[in-house]
């Protein structure tokens, strides 16, 4: 046994040097000492194997609402901090925090509309992708992460909601600034660019819907407007958050989904020469992505009732964290789990979370991460990093792994 104290959950976070270098060395001690670890900073127990994991996320029975967490739950009651307690959750919050039945209220018909318009979007994403590598024509050298990776995530989803392309860096800049309302760690600052960029998008959001009322279009927001007109049970208020919460999930994680995958096909060729030698391969390309270095590092959920997850019993109102960065690399679950091998046996991975709240964005990020990156190989068959002994140039943002840039030579 070691002494080493236990990390708190805000050493588990990129805020810290040594976990953004190389967070499994974090994880895998953690795992192994203590996979059900009470931490005081958090006030929550984090969950690092894949079994309690999976076991968390999928159980409907749990609550995901921070409102409803014991008061020591610290950083899920600060979730709530700028929160008006005299409004409706459904108008402070997304779906990502609500609990039934508003959750499946709101849900289920934005589900709907949003699945319809990714099954045919395949043409459109080609496009986009097309567009932007054709912007890279000629250029020997170049910022992959702000010339290739940042733009075709905002430009798609901008695209499915009906956003005028010429707002796209308003829209770019507005989904970080909002994004910091899953940092329980921002500083004052960050809060009031967050504040900022919500108001600046519910205005946006606002003039859209009453637009889409008497101007239709073939977008998102008319499909919305048109189910409220057909008896949806959703508010305008209900409409602006879930569209502003579909922004920026569709943004800055599916920007990290690509750059983190082509960072590791990169410094992987051999995996690399597999999906060159057969495009066919490349769902499976993307699933070991996000197994192996997804963007999203945790999520949460609130006990309901007294019970025990792993054989740790657990009380009513205590808040759950699950490292989903850990799960994914579960020893007990992965063979040699720390090979990125993109022929690897297919085992369900937890990078999207489970149950009623698994990323309703999934499908649209799977998409463009499989377009955008047999495309990108083809469009540059000699790509590499422009310094493959640089350490990556990893984000700070808490609970999410992504780079800030990625130089490389084509």
């Amino acid at each position: 046994m070691t002494d080493k104290p236990l990390p708190s959950i805000l050493e588990l976070t990129p805020l810290n040097e040594a976990y953004r270098v190389d967070p499994h060395a974090m994880l895998d001690d953690l795992r192994s000492r203590c996979p059900a670890h009470a931490d005081p900073v958090s006030g929550s127990v984090l969950f690092s194997r894949y079994g309690d994991v999976r076991a968390v996320v999928n159980d409907r029975g749990l609550w995901r609402d921070p409102i409803r967490a014991e008061e020591s739950a610290i950083m899920s009651r600060r979730l709530l901090a700028e929160a008006d307690p005299s409004l409706p959750r459904t108008s402070t919050t997304s779906i990502l925090m609500l609990d039934d039945p508003d959750h499946s209220r709101i849900r289920h018909p934005l589900a709907q509309a949003l699945y319809a318009r990714v099954a045919r979007f395949r043409p459109e994403v080609e496009r986009i992708v097309d567009e932007v590598l054709q912007g890279l024509a000629g250029e020997s050298a170049f910022d992959l992460m702000d010339r290739f990776c940042v733009p075709i995530p905002i430009d798609v989803i901008a695209s499915i909601l009906g956003v005028d392309h010429a707002r796209l860096v308003e829209f770019r800049a507005w989904s970080e600034g909002v994004i910091q309302g899953l940092n329980p760690f921002r500083t004052p600052e960050q809060t009031k660019v967050m504040e900022a960029a919500g108001a600046a998008l519910n205005a946006y959001f606002t003039e859209a819907i009453i637009d889409r009322r008497t101007n239709p279009g073939d977008d998102l927001i008319t499909d919305m407007v048109r189910l409220q007109t057909e008896g949806a049970a959703l508010s305008d208020d209900e409409l602006r958050i879930n569209l502003t919460a579909l922004l920026v999930g569709g943004n800055l994680t599916t920007t990290d989904l690509i750059g983190n995958g082509v960072r590791l096909l990169l410094t992987n060729p051999t995996e690399l020469a597999k999906l060159r030698a057969d495009a066919g391969i490349i769902n499976a390309v993307v699933e070991e992505v996000l197994r192996y270095d997804p963007p999203v590092d945790i999520t949460g959920r609130i006990v309901s009732s007294d019970m025990a997850v792993g054989g740790c019993p657990l009380h009513s109102g205590q808040a759950l964290t699950v490292s989903l960065r850990a799960a994914n690399r579960d020893p007990e679950t992965y063979e040699d789990p720390h090979r990125f091998d993109v022929s690897r046996k297919h085992k369900p991975h937890v990078a999207f979370g489970g149950g009623a709240h698994i990323c309703i964005g999934a499908p649209l990020a799977r998409l463009e991460a499989q377009v955008a990156l047999v495309k990108l190989f083809e469009r540059f068959p000699d790509l590499r990093l422009a310094d493959p002994d640089a350490t990556p140039a990893w984000r700070k943002l808490p609970f999410f792994r992504g780079m800030e840039h990625l130089a490389v030579v084509a």
